[in-house]
């Protein structure tokens, strides 16, 4: 693992494969490097691939105060930056690490040249805002563990943990995270407002729903796929955070479309 300090945080990452087309990929709320250790070596053969923790997840530096998706996107673009990647990147991104590419893509086009966005977590129904800005101050106060546990079902369906150890870990990784970094991220979810970005992006964009997905099911996700000009809609069989549950259908369905797309 490698460390860098960006924008005012400490970053993790990892880099694995050979550029230099280089795939960035972004994990989940609640995720980390980890996210995508059986998919990166998968798509790692023919280009370089960039993972990293993002701010306030696993080993990188912890939020205090609020956050907004522009500190993420800066954070990405600085990480590019520093460590010297100047041509176009892929990005493929899971829930808000797919609401961080779509961000970043219509923010920076001409570093885009391709995204995959893995049930994008844009935001929050406004008839929702209210539960949620008193979920994030619940985590604070009781941390992660009750929430996890009562979600588990809507997160990691039963029918996807053939893999018991793979469910293990992700449902620990979810566990040990900071309580004060993750409401912080709830609260920017609350207060998210994308519908301007969908109709930016200019670049190949494949939008995955998941089948069994009850957090983000099928049908939300295709308004935002019906959205961004030209992006194509899929649904496959998994669940929510889908690059934990079934990474060899999510490396599947990524190396299929960067091949489409020449990348």
């Amino acid at each position: 693992m490698n460390w860098a300090d960006v924008n005012g945080a400490t970053l993790r990452y990892e880099l694995s494969g050979a550029g230099p087309p280089t795939l960035v990929l972004l994990h989940e709320m609640g995720g980390m490097v980890e996210s995508w250790d059986a998919v990166a070596p998968m798509l790692a053969a023919k280009r370089c691939v960039l993972r990293y923790d993002a701010r306030g997840a696993g080993l990188s530096e912890k939020i205090r105060g609020s956050i907004t998706i522009d500190d993420f996107t800066d954070d990405l673009f600085g990480l590019l930056r520093i460590l010297g990647v100047t041509e176009p990147v892929a990005l493929a991104g899971c829930a808000v690490g797919a609401g961080v590419a779509i961000h970043f893509a219509a923010r920076f086009p001409d570093r885009v040249a391709g995204l995959v966005a893995m049930a994008p977590a844009t935001g929050i129904a406004p008839e929702r805002r209210a539960a949620t800005m008193a979920l994030a101050d619940r985590i604070e106060r009781e941390g992660l563990r009750p929430r996890v546990d009562e979600g588990i079902s809507r997160t990691y369906p039963v029918q996807l943990r053939k893999d018991m150890r793979r469910f293990n870990d992700f449902r620990c990784r979810q566990i040990g995270n900071d309580p004060t970094s993750y409401a912080a991220m709830y609260r920017m979810l609350a207060n998210l407002e994308m519908e301007a970005d969908f109709a930016r992006i200019e670049c190949p964009t494949l939008v995955l729903a998941g089948l069994l997905d009850q957090t983000r099911p099928p049908a939300t996700v295709l308004q935002v796929a019906r959205s961004i000009p030209g992006a194509r809609f899929e649904v496959i069989e998994t669940g929510h955070s889908m690059a934990n549950l079934t990474p060899e259908l999510v490396a599947a369905r990524i190396a299929g479309f960067l091949a489409e797309i020449g990348f």
